[in-house]
C-alpha cells in the first residue's frame, strides 16, 4: 500500500483537471450567417505613413493573415502631402501627387481607403495656429471659406474619379474628419460648425458624383450619432453610413452614457448595440454602421500581450449578430507617430506588427480569428465561438480571458461535440505564453531597442505559428486546458 502511494499520487497530477466549464456542440445546428466584419477594415497612423516601405510590409503581412479590404488614416489633407497651396494672388493651388503615390500603393497591395477627410491645410485655416498636440501637429481649425472648402474638396474627389474611374471609387468610403467632438476639432460651437463642414463636404463629393459614398460624423466615444442623424435627415443632406469609434477602456458614463459598472471587456459592444439602436430609430434604419476605431484597454501594455487574442475574440462574440458592419481595429501597425517614432519595440502600441516588422501576439490571434467560417452555430458559451465552413468543417474557437491586472488561472474546458464521426480528427492551434508569443523571445535576445533584420527574422520565425497539433476526438468528447489568456482554434473536418 505505501509502495502504490507515490504512484497514485503521480497518476492524479497527469490526469487532466476536472472541467471548469462543458460546451455542447452540434455539428448539425441550424446556422446564421457569419460575416467576417472584425477584419474587414484595419486603422493605422495618418497618410505620408503609407508611403514607407516598412508600413507597405506591414499592410502586406496583415493582408496575407485577413485579406482585408480597407484601411483607414488620417491627414490626406496635411500640409505634409501637399495638397493645397495658395499662389501670390490667393487663388488655390492644388497638387496630388502624393495623393496619387498613397492611393496607388494601397490599391497595388489589393486595399482600398476609407478616405477620412482631415485635417486642415494650413493656408485654408480660419486659424493657422489650432494645432493638435500630436507629434505631426495637424491642423484642427474650420476652413476661413466654405466655399474655398468646397472648391477643394470638388477638385480632391474630381481627380480621384478621373485618375482611378467611378467604378473604382465608388467601393471607396468617404468619412468626414476625426472625432470632431473632440480636439481634434475646433469649430465653435463644436457640433453645430462640423454639422456645417459634414454638409458641404457630402454636398461637394456627391456633385462629383453621385455614387460617391459619404459618412460620418466619426465622433470618440459613440457620441453625436442620434443629433447627427436627424440633422442630415432634417436638412436633406446624404449619409450613406454611419461611422463612429470606441475604445474598450473608455468610460462607461462617456461611451455609453449610464453610471453602469461595465468590465471594459464588453463595453465596446454595448456601445455598438447603443449606437445600432439610435440608427434604428432614426429616418434611415438601413444605414450602415462602421466603427472606424477600436482597441483592448491600453493599461499594462496589454496590447503587446497574449491578452488581445481573447479580448477581440470575446469583442467578435458580443457584436455578433448584424449590429455592426465592418469594425476597425486600430491598427495594424506600429509605425505610427502620434507621439513621435517608437523609440523601441514594445510601448504597448496599437498594432499587430512592433518596430521592425515583429510579429505581436495579436498578429497570430488575427490570424487563427480569421479562419472561423462563415456560419455561427448557436452556443451560449462566453468563451467559445462555434462556426462552420462551406465544406462543413467546423472551426471552434476557445479562449481564457484574464484582465491585464489579474493574475488568472488555468481553467479546463470539455467539449460535447455531437453528429460528428467517431474519432474524428481535431486540428488545434494555439497562441498563449509558450506560442506565438513574442515577448519571452524578445526578452532572451537582450530587448534591443533597434532590432536588425536578421534579429526580427529570428523572432518571427520562433513565434509563427507552425504545423498544427493532432488529436482525436474521444467518446465525442475533447477536454482543453487553457492557461490565462489562451486563445485556441480547433479544426474538425467531416
Amino acid at each position: 500500500m505505501f509502495r502504490l502511494f507515490p504512484l497514485l499520487l503521480l497518476l492524479a497530477a497527469t490526469l487532466p483537471a476536472p472541467a471548469q466549464e462543458t460546451v455542447q456542440i452540434d455539428a448539425h445546428a441550424q446556422a446564421t450567417p457569419f460575416p467576417h466584419f472584425w477584419e474587414q477594415m484595419f486603422g493605422s497612423g495618418r497618410a505620408i505613413l503609407s508611403l514607407r516601405e516598412s508600413y507597405r510590409d506591414d499592410l502586406r503581412a496583415v493582408k496575407k493573415i485577413t485579406d482585408f479590404r480597407y484601411v483607414r488614416f488620417h491627414a490626406i489633407l496635411h500640409d505634409e502631402v501637399g495638397v493645397y497651396n495658395e499662389d501670390e494672388h490667393g487663388n488655390p493651388v492644388y497638387n496630388f501627387a502624393y495623393v496619387d503615390q498613397i492611393y496607388d500603393g494601397l490599391l497595388k497591395n489589393g486595399v482600398r481607403p476609407v478616405v477620412e477627410i482631415s485635417f486642415m491645410p494650413k493656408k485654408l485655416a480660419f486659424n493657422p495656429d489650432a494645432l493638435h498636440p500630436f507629434w505631426y501637429k495637424p491642423n484642427v481649425s474650420p476652413p476661413k471659406s466654405m466655399e474655398r472648402w468646397d472648391d477643394l474638396i470638388t477638385h480632391f474627389a474630381q481627380h480621384l474619379v478621373d485618375r482611378y474611374g467611378i467604378n473604382e471609387v465608388a467601393q471607396w468610403y468617404f468619412e468626414v474628419w476625426n472625432e470632431p467632438n473632440i480636439d481634434f476639432w475646433n469649430g465653435i460651437p463644436r457640433e453645430k460648425s462640423y454639422f456645417e463642414l459634414y454638409d458641404h463636404t457630402a454636398k461637394s463629393l456627391k456633385s462629383v458624383n453621385p455614387r460617391l459614398r459619404v459618412g460620418g460624423p466619426a465622433t470618440a466615444a459613440a457620441h453625436w450619432v442620434d443629433e447627427f442623424l436627424a440633422h442630415t435627415a432634417a436638412n436633406h443632406v446624404p449619409v450613406d453610413f454611419v461611422s463612429t469609434h470606441g475604445y474598450a477602456d473608455d468610460s462607461v458614463e462617456d461611451m455609453i452614457g449610464t453610471d453602469e459598472k461595465i468590465p471594459m471587456d464588453d463595453r465596446v459592444c454595448r456601445a455598438v448595440q447603443k449606437v445600432h439602436n439610435q440608427i434604428l430609430a432614426s429616418s434611415t434604419p438601413n444605414v450602415p454602421l462602421f466603427w472606424t476605431e477600436w482597441n483592448v484597454p491600453g493599461h499594462m501594455e496589454a496590447r503587446d500581450t497574449t491578452y488581445v487574442g481573447p479580448a477581440l475574440a470575446n469583442t467578435i462574440r458580443e457584436c455578433d449578430g448584424g449590429m455592426v458592419d465592418m469594425m476597425s481595429f486600430w491598427t495594424f501597425s506600429d509605425v505610427f507617430e502620434e507621439g513621435g517614432p517608437a523609440p523601441r519595440p514594445f510601448e504597448g502600441a496599437f498594432g499587430l506588427r512592433a518596430k521592425g516588422g515583429i510579429n505581436k501576439p495579436s498578429f497570430y490571434d488575427f490570424a487563427l480569428l480569421h479562419q472561423l467560417g462563415d456560419e455561427r452555430l448557436p452556443n451560449p458559451s462566453h468563451n467559445v465561438l462555434v462556426t462552420r465552413r462551406k465544406d462543413g468543417t467546423l472551426v471552434i474557437a476557445a479562449w481564457n480571458l484574464v484582465d491585464p491586472e489579474d493574475r488568472g488561472e488555468s481553467v479546463a474546458m470539455k467539449l460535447d461535440v455531437h453528429n460528428v464521426p467517431p474519432n474524428t480528427l481535431i486540428s488545434i492551434q494555439r497562441v498563449d505564453n509558450e506560442h506565438a508569443n513574442v515577448l519571452p523571445k524578445y526578452a532572451a535576445m537582450g530587448s534591443p531597442l533597434d532590432p536588425s533584420e536578421s534579429q526580427v527574422d529570428q523572432l518571427n520565425q520562433e513565434t509563427s505559428l507552425g504545423p498544427s497539433e493532432q488529436t482525436h476526438l474521444k467518446n465525442d468528447q475533447l477536454i482543453l486546458k487553457l492557461e490565462p489568456n489562451a486563445l485556441i482554434l480547433l479544426e474538425m473536418k467531416p
